[in-house]
């Protein structure tokens, strides 16, 4: 961490990972002055992916 992927075309970078209201894992995710929290599992992961990657994969074969 950090790791840069794309959101709806727009590049951004992964500065954080959280713990939602919900529970749900999410990303802290800034572009310039912005600051957004996107549910790990929604987040597209750039080729190749980042380190702790596998982490991520494990979290959602968890959930099924």
């Amino acid at each position: 961490m950090p790791f840069r992927t794309e959101v709806l075309g727009v590049d951004i970078t992964v500065t954080g990972i959280d713990l939602g209201d919900d529970n749900q894992i999410v990303a802290i995710c800034t572009r310039e002055r912005w600051r957004q929290r996107i549910p790990i599992l929604d987040l597209p992961l750039p080729t190749p992916p980042p380190g702790g990657a596998e982490w991520i994969e494990a979290y959602r074969h968890w959930l099924k």
